[in-house]
């Protein structure tokens, strides 16, 4: 898996992302299960569906993918309320 092989977060489902953010946080199969009020089984059907999207083979691979769109994510929120400023700047001037 390259970071062109990474998929949109978009195509991961709000559970699936919560699972793969337990996971990022180095929690275990059980852990997650428990914080999200799941079966073990449940979680890792998350996983094993997060890795067919993402293409990724492992859980070091996982975590990169987790990485990746956290900091994607975190930029866009930056710029965002960068350009917010900026537009209401413009509009009290």
């Amino acid at each position: 898996m390259t970071n062109s092989d990474l998929m949109s977060p978009a195509t991961l489902s709000l559970r699936e992302r919560e699972v793969l953010t337990h996971l990022a946080t180095g929690q275990t199969h059980a852990a997650i299960a428990r914080c999200m009020r799941l079966s073990p089984h449940t979680v890792d059907t998350y996983l094993r569906r997060i890795r067919a999207k993402t293409g990724a083979t492992n859980r070091v691979q996982l975590l990169l993918y987790a990485l990746s769109i956290s900091s994607a994510q975190t930029v866009g929120t930056a710029e965002d309320r960068r350009a917010t400023r900026q537009v209401s700047g413009a509009v009290t001037r």
